[in-house]
């Protein structure tokens, strides 16, 4: 069935508990490894990383009521693929707090691949109302055409292409364990066959399990952090990349940044046989990045 651009603009709301137990588990499982991520005599004052919104953002991007909005049958939801995340970080997710999101879809264009569907996500506090962070999220539907060619608007600024990692820039290598898609898949609470049945991926067409987007892309932040932030996730302001080639689980991934003006880092991810997994990276710290 095609793409409905008729869900263009129906909102979704959902409250989520966000404990303690499930942001130590979180932070350990990408490695935010500061006493500060992983101390929970600190209460309130953990620091939750704050590409920990992924894990919320899933109990809208992934339920049943958002894929029956967009006309889909189970079969044509296990081709959909992640490909863009843009998370702007207003204030800071606190353990032991009630958040509220509330998605919409906001833009549908056919392309070569398939429909490419790009949804607004705000996560609020729930009893507050003040904005924690605003995504972007970017999903193709492989082989499934949309209705129409075109529906909604997208912000220039999320679509656009940013420039390039340049010649020379520094390059960190990260491990990545056969296991780690499981233990993400459990501590983040995002689950897709893809990611831990190998039966499930082969019958995708994929080559084996592959790594989350979502686990890669916090894999980097942390790493950039490290090298311009002094490591402290509270800095993070913004943090975009786009998800392009699978890594498999068992390898090692290279990730390669450079400072671009005086806040922002731009970052690409390489699998071990160079082929780029992520792309248009961009983080924006608070304070002047350090080269």
């Amino acid at each position: 069935m095609p793409v409905r651009t008729a869900a263009i603009g129906a909102a979704q709301s959902v409250e989520l508990e966000i404990s303690t137990r499930w942001v130590l588990a979180y932070a350990a499982a990408t490695g935010f490894s500061p006493a500060t991520c992983l101390d929970d005599t600190l209460g309130r004052d953990l620091v939750v990383p704050p590409t920990f919104c992924v894990c919320l953002e899933w109990a809208t991007m992934g339920s049943s009521s958002r894929f029956s909005r967009l006309g889909l049958t189970r079969e044509e939801v296990r081709r959909g693929v992640h490909v863009l995340q843009d998370s702007t970080f207003v204030g800071r997710i606190r353990p032991d707090t009630k958040v509220a999101m509330t998605s919409d879809i906001r833009y549908i264009r056919n392309t070569s691949a398939g429909a490419f569907i790009l949804t607004r996500i705000e996560t609020r506090d729930a009893v507050s109302g003040g904005l924690l962070v605003r995504s972007w999220v970017g999903s193709m539907m492989r082989g499934v055409p949309a209705d129409q060619p075109l529906a909604g608007e997208a912000p220039e600024d999320v679509l656009a292409s940013r420039a390039s990692v340049p010649d020379g820039a520094a390059i960190c290598q990260v491990a990545i364990e056969r296991t780690q898609p499981h233990i993400y898949t459990e501590c983040a609470r995002i689950w897709n066959p893809i990611h831990t049945e190998r039966a499930v991926a082969l019958a995708a067409g994929l080559p084996d399990i592959i790594v989350h987007g979502t686990a890669t892309w916090a894999i980097a932040a942390r790493e950039v952090l490290a090298r311009h932030a002094a490591g402290d996730p509270t800095r993070l302001k913004r943090l975009v990349a786009r998800f392009r080639a699978p890594i498999v689980p068992g390898s090692s991934i290279a990730i390669r940044h450079a400072v671009e003006g005086r806040v922002g880092v731009l970052f690409d991810v390489l699998t071990d046989s160079g082929t780029l997994a992520l792309t248009d990276g961009y983080a924006e710290l608070a304070g002047q990045a350090t080269a």
